[in-house]
């Protein structure tokens, strides 16, 4: 990728660094909110309409992200590339695992989904903090709400004790085992 422009007290090299990482990011979020609305139809059990009715405004604030990020994209003198083949190919990450499952099973999944994406964000918040302090403050921005909402997951995967039912998985499946097994 070439830019022919970017914005002023950016080198050409730069801008193609951050647009790099930021058409990760835009495939992260693209994914997240489909993955947010796979959970929101197909969430079953005591906890359904909680975690229903709360996963929608997630959903809502993550599609504005992609929408955020694509438009940073632009402005530095990139094209983003919200399509499903430019997904499929940043994806660094699996497919979500989990089909039609009780609330806590989803919720217990998308803990570790929140951990990679995250951890993901922090990454860039690391490399773009010495290039582009503008793209840098707007994954801070993003990345602190997607940190409340993990907090919002965990709440309900926290025992009395104070631990995660998550504590330890290594997969989707296994989180959502151990979440299921604790409810």
């Amino acid at each position: 990728m070439s830019v022919s422009y970017t914005v002023p007290g950016l080198e050409k090299a730069q801008a193609e660094t951050i647009i790099g990482l930021l058409q990760t990011r835009l495939s992260a979020y693209n994914d997240l909110h489909l993955t947010l609305k796979h959970v929101h139809w197909n969430v079953v059990g005591p906890h359904f309409i909680a975690v229903h009715e709360m996963i929608d405004p997630q959903v809502e604030l993550v599609r504005g992200y992609a929408d955020e990020v694509a438009e940073r994209i632009a402005t530095l003198g990139g094209s983003p590339k919200g399509t499903p083949g430019a997904l499929i190919a940043d994806r660094s990450w699996d497919d979500y695992s989990l089909g039609r499952d009780t609330a806590l099973a989803h919720l217990g999944a998308l803990d570790l989904v929140y951990t990679g994406l995250v951890g993901d964000n922090r990454g860039v918040i690391a490399e773009t903090g010495d290039l582009d302090p503008i793209t840098e403050d707007m994954v801070i921005a993003q990345t602190a709400e997607l940190e409340k909402f993990q907090w919002f997951v965990r709440a309900h995967l926290e025992s009395m004790g104070g631990q995660l039912t998550t504590a330890g998985a290594t997969g989707e499946t296994g989180a959502a085992d151990a979440s299921r097994a604790d409810g």
